[in-house]
C-alpha cells in the first residue's frame, strides 16, 4: 500500500468515526428512528472494508479471503442490526 493511500484511508477512518460518534453522542438514535442507527453502522461496515482491504492486505489476496473476511464482517453487523431492531420492538 503507498503511503499516501493509506493515510488517505486513515483520515477517512477518522472522518467516519468523528460521525458516527457524533450521531451516538447528539441524541439523534433515540429519537431519529433507524435511520441514524443505519447510518452508524453502515459507516462501520465501510470502516471494517478498509481495514480489511488495506491495512489487513487483503485487497492483493484471493478472493475467497476477502468474502470470507467481510461476509463475517456483514453477519456481525447483521446481526447487531436485528438485536437492535428486536430490542425496540
Amino acid at each position: 500500500m503507498r503511503k499516501l493511500n493509506a493515510n488517505a484511508i486513515w483520515l477517512l477512518l477518522l472522518l467516519a468515526t468523528a460521525i458516527t460518534w457524533w450521531l451516538g453522542e447528539s441524541g439523534q438514535v433515540g429519537v431519529g428512528g433507524m435511520g441514524p442507527v443505519l447510518v452508524i453502522f453502515g459507516l462501520s461496515f465501510v470502516k471494517g472494508w478498509w481495514v480489511v482491504n488495506d491495512f489487513m492486505g487483503l485487497r492483493h489476496a484471493p478472493a475467497l479471503w476477502r468474502r470470507v473476511v467481510v461476509g463475517w464482517l456483514g453477519v456481525v453487523v447483521g446481526l447487531i442490526l436485528l438485536a437492535y431492531h428486536l430490542g425496540r420492538s
